[in-house]
């Protein structure tokens, strides 16, 4: 009989690290989806923004049950959103909150989806949703945040 060595537990600044990856990441690729929003032929213009939103909102009413006064409203508001909880979660402003509430705007985006049957765009939001869900497991060992939650 073979003693195997006891597994040992983590330490404190693995679990820091774990979290701090997944934060970037996280910020990042939320910043830079609401930010995306904004281009068309490779210039970035609040003109482009509203004509991608409303395009975007016209193709999930047309594909959907929706009514296009709630697809467009969401569609409007979706790339402020994103850029604000991106660069949020960047800084480490109320992290716990910011994840959630991040955390229901890709759930949000994912029902448009769901309801125009995009299954590929729903199962990438799956994975940014899982992702949040371990952020937020992990949450406690955020320790570079410019404003911090209560813990």
């Amino acid at each position: 009989m073979s003693e195997s060595p006891a597994p040992t537990a983590p330490r404190v600044n693995e679990y820091t690290a774990a979290f701090l990856l997944l934060r970037l990441f996280l910020g990042l690729r939320t910043l830079l989806a609401g930010v995306e929003k904004f281009e068309s032929g490779g210039k970035y213009t609040f003109e482009n923004y509203y004509a991608n939103m409303t395009r975007m909102a016209s193709g999930i009413t047309g594909a959907s049950f929706m009514p296009l006064w709630m697809t467009k409203n969401f569609a409007h508001s979706l790339g402020y959103l994103l850029i604000i909880f991106g660069a949020a979660l960047l800084l480490g402003v109320k992290t716990r909150c910011t994840l959630v509430l991040t955390g229901l705007l890709y759930v949000g985006l994912s029902f448009g989806l769901m309801a125009v049957q995009e299954s590929e765009g729903v199962a990438w939001l799956a994975i940014h949703v899982g992702l949040i869900a371990g952020a937020l497991v992990l949450v406690r060992h955020n320790r570079f945040s410019v404003w911090a939650d209560k813990s």
